[in-house]
């Protein structure tokens, strides 16, 4: 059976993701991602979290201790385009996820915007280890995630085949927008 964007984007995290790597949540929510890249980089490894909204950061946070998995994390009330001022420019990224759209259960006014998610992209892919990946799972069913979702991709097509490949991958038979996934997978060295 096809996968869900959620289950594929997990499979495509778990399969490059080790311990002591360094990767990022930018978008924290309710830390199911957060904890996901914890577990995969175990006490050796580094996930930094972002998030605009406090209650993102309470619920990661409580989320993250349930499963003893606070001391590989730094979580940051900030956006993810301030990503560049937290990663040094030398330090190497194994992978990165976005839940593009807005917090399930919450404020639905507060939305990602696509100059902050191209801003944090291009953060991460100068960071991006060879073989490391970014995977953006896009909720496009609301006026600003179709305009986030259109500026990504065109953002994403622009990306140098010889150093990365890109894959969208998503249901276009379903009702209700099913979320979609972008992935990017840096082929070279840094």
């Amino acid at each position: 059976m096809l996968k869900t964007s959620l289950r594929f984007s997990h499979e495509l995290l778990e399969t490059v993701v080790t311990p002591g790597d360094t990767v990022v949540d930018a978008t924290m929510g309710n830390g199911n991602d957060t904890l996901f890249l914890a577990q995969l980089v175990g006490e050796t490894g580094h996930v930094y979290g972002f998030d605009v909204q406090e209650t993102a950061l309470l619920n990661t946070t409580k989320r993250l201790e349930e499963h003893q998995c606070l001391k590989q994390a730094h979580l940051l009330l900030q956006g993810h385009e301030t990503l560049g001022d937290v990663l040094a420019p030398e330090e190497a990224v194994k992978a990165a996820i976005f839940n593009l759209g807005y917090l399930p259960k919450s404020d639905k006014s507060i939305v990602t915007h696509e100059e902050t998610t191209i801003k944090a992209l291009n953060e991460l892919l100068i960071r991006l280890e060879e073989k490391g990946r970014i995977i953006l799972v896009v909720y496009d069913g609301h006026d600003e995630g179709k305009v986030e979702k259109s500026a990504v991709l065109d953002f994403v097509q622009t990306l140098p085949q010889e150093k990365f490949s890109v894959l969208n991958y998503q249901f276009i038979n379903q009702r209700n927008n099913p979320p979609s996934l972008i992935a990017i997978e840096r082929k070279t060295k840094r």
